[in-house]
């Protein structure tokens, strides 16, 4: 099993998500430049954080366009697993693979802390090693993470079960204090209908060693990669 990772002009969080992969789950890794155009021999992809070309005209906007985007909407639309962390996330709804938009943080600051999500869908490839109602602990770094959409396309997200994690406090209560950045009904990631995408703002790749004494990121990564491997031996 190969994890493709994807590296823009700005990408800062490639290596860590490369160290993460190879070093504490054991799997091989591919650090993709934005300007291939192939996903050869790649099981999963994985857009990471950073400030994609500086994220100068909006986060997001300009690496829709790289060359690699082409290969990973093929890649998408057949079925392949696709995540996206903070910026990737940004870069998955600017390409249009997940629904609404990315606003400026409600207090207009960078935020930089733990936070807490509330698992909402426990049945896709990136959380099934969850249960439905689990708190992770998670980091977040990010400047643009207010998360918005029109009330259509919410009501759509929540029929199909596509909101995944939602910001919440130590208990899992939505309160307007644990939402860092005032993101709409408290959308911390979602996915697509399919199930086979899935963006989120907080990075699960800074909290996945003991070391850091905090691994609940595992969670998430391990869910996609034990997915994979049980498809592979079906």
């Amino acid at each position: 099993m190969t994890v493709g990772i994807i590296v823009f002009p700005g990408s800062n969080c490639d290596r860590d998500c490369e160290y993460v992969f190879r070093e504490v789950l054991q799997v091989s890794t591919r650090l993709i430049w934005h300007c291939e155009t192939s996903l050869e021999n790649v099981d999963v992809v994985v857009l990471p954080g950073g400030f994609s070309y500086g994220d100068y005209l909006r986060a997001g906007s300009l690496a829709k366009v790289s060359p690699i985007m082409n290969a990973i909407k093929r890649f998408a639309h057949a079925g392949g697993l696709v995540l996206g962390i903070c910026n990737g996330f940004q870069i998955l709804l600017e390409s249009g693979l997940l629904p609404g938009a990315m606003l400026r943080n409600e207090k207009l600051t960078f935020i930089c802390e733990d936070i807490y999500v509330r698992v909402e869908n426990a049945s896709l490839p990136f959380t099934r090693q969850c249960v439905p109602g689990q708190v992770l602990k998670l980091p977040i770094a990010h400047a643009d993470g207010n998360y918005y959409t029109d009330p259509v396309t919410l009501s759509a997200l929540k029929a199909k079960a596509q909101i995944v994690f939602r910001y919440c406090d130590a208990q899992g209560r939505l309160t307007a204090e644990a939402n860092p950045n005032g993101s709409l009904d408290h959308i911390a990631g979602l996915c697509n209908a399919e199930g086979n995408v899935l963006g989120l703002m907080p990075h699960p790749e800074r909290c996945a060693e003991e070391a850091l004494h905090n691994t609940d990121g595992l969670f998430l990564l391990s869910s996609m990669l034990g997915t994979m491997r049980n498809e592979a031996m079906v």
